[in-house]
């Protein structure tokens, strides 16, 4: 994942500005492992910022997928959550509460690899996702 200082750099190198706020969201969004939505955000970044607006927030989500620093998670009948981690993983999510988790492997990469070598072509995107209960949501039933 991309440091603070690199998404400051690029940023800068598309003309575009870098406030505290906006660095604040980049910092949620790239110092956690979790997959946060636009309010857990807003939430977080409002303790330090109690001015900012739910806009900025969406503004700034809407700017970073724009420069592909990060990608939106949308579901049906929950929230999206938005994920830093860009490069070829599945996602293990639970279809009750939204619960996001990665799921990385090398073996997992070399096929993606062979795929989009044999498709000969650079893919804009890409997501993987296998759903179930996490341990809280099976407990609830």
């Amino acid at each position: 994942m991309l440091t603070l200082k690199q998404i400051i750099t690029m940023l800068h190198q598309k003309g575009h500005k870098v406030t505290p706020q906006r660095l604040a969201i980049c910092e949620i969004l790239f110092s956690y492992k979790s997959h946060p939505t636009a309010d857990e955000i807003y939430k977080r970044v409002s303790q330090k910022f109690p001015t900012i607006s739910l806009s900025t927030i969406y503004q700034t989500l809407n700017l970073l997928m724009k420069l592909g620093l990060i990608q939106e998670l949308g579901f049906p009948n929950i929230s999206s959550r938005y994920d830093a981690n860009t490069s070829p993983h599945i996602h293990i999510i639970c279809p009750k509460c939204g619960n996001t988790q990665d799921y990385e492997d090398k073996k997992f990469e070399e096929l993606w690899s062979k795929f989009i070598t044999k498709l000969n072509f650079k893919p804009i995107g890409q997501r993987l996702e296998i759903y179930k209960y996490c341990d809280k949501c099976s407990k609830i039933g």
